[in-house]
């Protein structure tokens, strides 16, 4: 009598413990959070922006002073790391300072005081996108214009700056530029009327998603 009434314990107890390891939850790997990836910007594309920004005269007494202005400008992205674009822009200026005097070897002539109520620029660019798509770091350089001392003066211009898109069709900039105005300015009393002049301007772009380029921002 004693083995049966010892197996139907154990079976019991077998039982009970089957019964409650069934209630326990199940073991189950933690998931595993998906990672979240940007994807890369591209900058083919139309923009528009405006910049504001300080400069100084070159040479002679220069007090500098301010800039603001406009542009609009177009990128072509070639491969993952290149871009190139052709851009162009207006600012007006509060730059003014005294001019030179004549140099000591007479190889330049004086300058009377000189003013640069607004100069315009058409540069191209070449940059790259290295690290981060979102972050272009380019130079450019190309035509400029400007009034100088009461006239139109062309020259040239050279820069470079970073660029970064913050958002899908937005993007800063911190930029630099080197211009020369000293064609076709003229001279008054055998004073030259150009002028080269150093600007730093901040700014910011609004990149256009035009249909036709949809597919290549993407």
């Amino acid at each position: 009598m004693k083995p049966v009434i010892t197996a139907l314990a154990l079976a019991a107890a077998y039982t009970a413990g089957a019964a409650q390891a069934a209630d326990l939850p199940s073991q189950k790997a933690a998931p595993i959070a998906p990672q979240l990836t940007l994807p890369a910007f591209s900058w083919t594309g139309l923009y528009a922006g405006l910049d504001i920004g300080g400069g100084l005269l070159a040479g002679g007494a220069s007090n500098g002073g301010v800039s603001g202005g406009g542009l609009v400008g177009y990128n072509h992205q070639i491969g993952p790391a290149f871009v190139v674009g052709l851009e162009t822009d207006f600012s007006g200026t509060s730059l003014a300072g005294g001019g030179r005097g004549t140099d000591p070897l007479g190889l330049r002539p004086p300058e009377g005081p000189r003013s640069l109520p607004w100069f315009g620029t058409v540069r191209g660019r070449f940059g790259v996108t290295g690290f981060d798509s979102r972050v272009l770091l380019y130079g450019a350089g190309g035509f400029a214009y400007g009034e100088t001392g009461g006239r139109i003066s062309e020259g040239w211009t050279v820069g470079g700056g970073v660029e970064w898109a913050f958002a899908p069709k937005w993007s800063a900039k911190t930029e630099y530029l080197y211009t020369d105005l000293g064609k076709n300015g003229g001279r008054e009393g055998g004073a030259s009327r150009g002028a080269d002049f150093h600007t730093v301007r901040v700014g910011v772009n609004y990149h256009f998603d035009l249909p036709m380029l949809a597919s290549a921002r993407r």
